[in-house]
Formats: C-alpha cells, sequence, structure tokens
C-alpha cells in the first residue's frame, strides 16, 4: 500500500505541473511557438546541464563503468517489441497509411519528458544513470528503425541523410551524458561556480518539461481522443506489452533492484513526443500520433501508480 501511495505522490506531483502547463496554454498564455521554445530550452540547454552535473556529483567510474552493459536489456526488449509490433498491426487492422507509425510508436516510449520526471520524482537522483541507459537505447532506435518506419508512411520520396540521423542520436541530452561520464572516469573536478551554474540550469528540466507536455496535451485537443482499434493497439504495446516484456528479462538478472524498477518504468512511458513531429515532415499522419501522444500521457498518469504498486 505505501509502494501505491507513493507512486500516486509522484504522480501527483507531475500532474499539477502539466495541468498549470494545459491551464496557462488554454488560457492564451502559451502558444505552439512557446511550446516549441521550452522543448529546445530543455533538451539543449537544461537536460545536458542537468546531466552533468549529477553524474558528476553522485557517482564514481567504478559505477558508471558497471552500469553501461546494462544497455542490453533495453536493446533487446525493444527488438522483440518490434517484432511483436508486426503482429499487432494484423490483430488490431492497422490501416496501412500509418502502419509504420504504429510499429514505431509501439515500440518506443518517451524517456525524457515523462521518464525522468517521474523517475525523479518517485526514486531521486539516483536512478539517472538507470534512466539514461534505458534513454540511449531508446534514442538510437527511434532516430532510425523509427524514423525510417513513420517515413515509409508518408512521403516515401524523402531521403533519411546519415548526417542527420546522427545529430538525433548523439542529442545535446546524450552528449551531456557522455560529457558527465568521461568527466567521472577521468576523476576530472570541474570549477565549483561552474557546477553551480549546471546545477542552477539543471533545475529547470523538470518543471519545463511538465510545461512542455500541459501544452502539448491543449494544442493535440481532449476533443480528438476516442478509442478504435489503433489506439487501442498502442496502448496495450505502451502499457502491458513492453513493461511485461520488460519484467520477464530483468527480474532474473544480476542487477540492483533499482535498476530494474526504473528499466521496467521507463519502458512503460507514454508515445515520444518527437512522433507527430517526424510525421509531420514526412507527411505520415500526425493528427494520429499526436492523439496518441495525448492519450498515452493522460492514461500514464493512472497507469504508473498502478505499476509501481505491483513492481
Amino acid at each position: 500500500m505505501g509502494t501505491f501511495i507513493q507512486g500516486t505522490e509522484g504522480v501527483l506531483v507531475i500532474l499539477v505541473m502539466i495541468s498549470v502547463g494545459y491551464i496557462l496554454a488554454r488560457r492564451g498564455w502559451f502558444d505552439k511557438k512557446t511550446g516549441k521554445l521550452l522543448a529546445k530550452l530543455v533538451t539543449q540547454i537544461a537536460l545536458p546541464a542537468y546531466m552533468i552535473s549529477t553524474i558528476t556529483s553522485d557517482f564514481n567510474s567504478k559505477e558508471l563503468i558497471n552500469l553501461l552493459p546494462n544497455l542490453r536489456f533495453p536493446v533487446l526488449s525493444m527488438i522483440i517489441l518490434f517484432g511483436v509490433s508486426f503482429l499487432a498491426v494484423k490483430i488490431f487492422a492497422v490501416p496501412r497509411n500509418h502502419s509504420g507509425l504504429f510499429k514505431s510508436m509501439f515500440c518506443n516510449s518517451n524517456t525524457v519528458f515523462i521518464g525522468l520526471p517521474v523517475n525523479m520524482a518517485l526514486f531521486g537522483s539516483q536512478s539517472l544513470p538507470f534512466v539514461l541507459v534505458y534513454y540511449m537505447a531508446n534514442t538510437i532506435f527511434f532516430w532510425t528503425l523509427g524514423v525510417y518506419l513513420i517515413q515509409r508512411d508518408g512521403d516515401t520520396q524523402t531521403k533519411i541523410s546519415l548526417k542527420s540521423t546522427l545529430s538525433k542520436i548523439f542529442s545535446a541530452p546524450l552528449l551531456g551524458f557522455i560529457v558527465g561520464v568521461i568527466l567521472v572516469l577521468l576523476h576530472i573536478k570541474l570549477p565549483t561556480f561552474l557546477m553551480s551554474d549546471f546545477n542552477y540550469i539543471g533545475g529547470l528540466t523538470i518543471p519545463l518539461s511538465m510545461l512542455f507536455i500541459g501544452i502539448a496535451i491543449h494544442q493535440a485537443g481532449l476533443s480528438k481522443l476516442r478509442l478504435n482499434k489503433d489506439n487501442l493497439g498502442i496502448l496495450i504495446g505502451r502499457f502491458i506489452a513492453a513493461p511485461g516484456l520488460m519484467t520477464l528479462l530483468v527480474l532474473p538478472a544480476p542487477m540492483p533492484a533499482l535498476m530494474k524498477e526504473v528499466f521496467i518504468l521507463q519502458s512503460a512511458m507514454p508515445v515520444m513526443t518527437n512522433a507527430p513531429v517526424v510525421s509531420e515532415l514526412y507527411h505520415a499522419d500526425s493528427d494520429y500520433a499526436a492523439v496518441m501522444v495525448t492519450e498515452t500521457t493522460l492514461l500514464s498518469l493512472i497507469e504508473i501508480p498502478i505499476l509501481m504498486a505491483i513492481i
């Protein structure tokens, strides 16, 4: 019961901040440009600073070296989910015009804008390296195979360049993580004033992320939410198949209990907020992607406390 209450409280912290973003967007304080600006601030500025400050402050070289081999668990789970997604397309009779988008959303989760704040609220800063291990696998998978699948739905003449793909994989948050790891492994101490700057700027990560989600939910429109076969398939993939598979993979593994909990939670996060953006770029079904981001984000606020009680 205590775990369920902890999970509920953690979600309520997130829900209040999301509600602020939603209400202010509804009142006209925020528009589409604001949402894009907040997303850039989080991914390009706040989150990299957060990675560097937290990793260099809370972890040593031995812990990080022992951590990275566990990348195989999220990678393996996503590969299996990708295989299952083909079967799901047939079972839920997904239309061909967004079958690739369906597969991409079925496999990938929102590890930063929702996953990071949820894990921080529930487990504290000690969960950050585990969150980042999952994030690395998720990012690589989405910006390679995931984007390719979405591209096939839309403008098949549009080419995916290697340079563009690599720039997405080696994004600012991942580079911040890499810099933090290098500093720890080489035992390099940054000046105190610089660390203070990283701490202050990194502190913007969670509240700005939640405001962004609130704005995104308002822009998608709650009136567009519906429950048909396509949507139900994504919900089952994100909230049942993904955490169920991850649980089977990590429970017998010799890893810290906290890492297991973080991996399971990360696997059960909503659809990536990048999905509608990429869909729009390649002329795929961006409305479907936006609706699924909204539905899975809202339902995750119910699912997370339940999942916390189970694990």
